[in-house]
Parts: structure tokens; C-alpha cells; sequence
């Protein structure tokens, strides 16, 4: 699928992984693409803004430097992210406080500061890439989960607030992927022997599916789709295994749901 007329995208944390594969793929419809993230220097040919989205100042002045070049932003990708491990009980609040400041308030930061440009246009996508986990939430990943899971009820509520002015929100949940994610994952096995070495073994089982997942490009192909359909979903699984799971949690029993996550990532 090519574009027709001029489309421009910006996407956060697309030096890497799930946020490249997007933006190739973008690029390859013929969308003019802007990556914002941190890296100084980076691989991809889209134009490139150095950015912290925990930065509001930062992800404004990224915003306007898009509107200043091109005049407009059609679709904005919310994909910057990483993710925290460990008990709850043994997690510094000021670790779990970054969790939410980069995936939660990182979209909130890009939202504002596109969203007004969208709706005097009175159209765009906006496409937040949350995770499978914010639907089935994953023990000594609390935090990670609990930040997808507002991520999920920040787009839902988002799309009802935008929909008089064409602006459609979509969530998009990968699932086990193989990206640097993995190694990025700032680990804690704080309180293991306390836990009976129950959260190395949870984590472990989370990289080793992770390492033998889904590939990103299969990801970034699935968001761009997103991007450029007429309408979307309010949220949606990537992939026919993870959108059956996602089904089965809500239509099964809570506490079956919850023993089979036990069985899986808590025993």
C-alpha cells in the first residue's frame, strides 16, 4: 500500500527494533517519516531528532520542528519504551516511577504536543504500541504491565474524545518479540531467595520466549497497516496467537486466567 497524497509520520523510539521496522516500512509506502529518540547516531535514512519523550519541552520542540519543515503530522507512533523485572516488594519506586515516566508519560508528552496540529487538520492516526502484557498481566513484570494496561485505557478514552475531529487512536499489543528489548530490561533479582528463586526463573522463561519470538519487521508491518486503514480498532493483539489469548482472558474465569499465568511465569 502506497500513499496517494502527502503523508507525514513521527515515530518515537524508532532507532531500534519494533519503532525501525515501522519506520522502514512506512518509508516504504511513501510516507516521510521523522524518528524521534535519543541516539546521537542512527542506521535508518528517516530524518532523524534527537529526543527524550520523558522530556515535555524537548518533545514539543521535536513536534514543531516537523510542523515547521512540512506543515503537518498525519500519523504519530508511540513506540519509545522499556521494560523493569522484579518483585514488587524488592522494586525501588523510583525505578517503577521511571517505568511509568518513559512508557505511560512518554505517549502523553508526544499526544500533546501533536494533537493540536491533528485536529485543526481535522485528521491523523495516532497508534500507541503497548503489549500483550497490558492485557494479561505478568508477575515480577508488575510495573511493565501496569504501565500497558493505562496505556490501553489511555487510547480507548482517547479515541471517544477525538472522534468528532477524524483523528483515529488505535493500541497495538506485540507480543514475545525478538528485539534488544531483552537485553535492555533492566533486571532485579532482588529478594529471589526470599521468593524462591521464583523471579530468575519467571525472567528467564520471558527472554527465552522473547529470543525465540516474533521477528520486529513482522511488528512494524502490522503498525504501519495500523497507520494507513481507514479505521481501526480501540486496541488490538499482533498476531492470530496472541489475539486468541487475549480473547480467552476475557471470557475465562478470572481465576483460571490468573492459574495459568501462575503455571507459566510464577512458579
Amino acid at each position: 500500500m502506497r500513499v496517494k497524497k502527502k503523508t507525514v509520520a513521527v515515530v518515537t523510539g524508532g532507532s531500534c527494533g519494533i519503532g525501525l521496522a515501522t519506520v522502514e516500512h512506512l518509508q516504504n509506502c511513501g510516507v516521510t517519516v521523522y524518528e524521534l529518540s535519543r541516539r546521537a547516531q542512527v542506521t535508518h535514512s528517516a530524518r532523524h531528532i534527537v529526543c527524550d519523550v520523558t522530556d515535555e519541552s524537548a518533545v514539543l520542540a521535536a513536534i514543531n520542528e516537523v510542523i515547521a519543515n512540512e506543515g503537518q503530522i498525519d500519523i504519530l507512533v508511540c513506540n519509545a519504551g522499556f521494560g523493569i523485572s522484579g518483585a514488587v516488594e524488592f522494586t525501588e519506586l523510583a525505578d517503577a516511577k521511571k517505568q511509568f515516566d518513559v512508557n505511560f508519560f512518554g505517549v502523553v508528552n508526544a499526544v500533546k504536543a501533536a494533537l493540536p496540529f491533528m485536529r485543526r487538520n481535522r485528521r491523523g492516526r495516532v497508534v500507541i504500541v503497548s503489549s500483550v502484557a497490558g492485557a494479561i498481566a505478568i508477575p515480577f513484570q508488575t510495573y511493565y504491565s501496569a504501565s500497558k494496561a493505562a496505556l490501553n485505557a489511555y487510547g480507548a478514552a482517547l479515541s471517544n474524545e477525538l472522534r468528532p475531529y477524524g483523528i483515529g487512536v488505535t493500541a497495538v499489543m506485540p507480543g514475545d518479540i525478538c528485539t534488544g528489548f531483552t537485553a535492555a530490561r533492566k533486571k532485579s533479582e532482588l529478594g529471589d531467595e526470599e521468593y524462591g528463586g521464583r523471579i530468575s526463573r519467571s525472567v528467564s522463561v520471558m527472554e527465552r520466549d522473547e529470543k525465540h519470538g516474533m521477528q520486529a519487521k513482522v511488528a512494524g508491518k502490522y503498525i504501519c497497516k495500523q497507520c494507513l486503514k481507514k479505521r481501526v480498532k480501540p486496541c488490538s493483539a499482533i498476531g492470530f496467537s496472541y489475539k486468541l489469548l487475549c480473547v480467552l482472558a476475557k471470557v475465562l474465569p478470572q481465576r483460571l486466567v490468573l492459574r495459568i499465568v501462575y503455571s507459566m511465569y510464577a512458579k
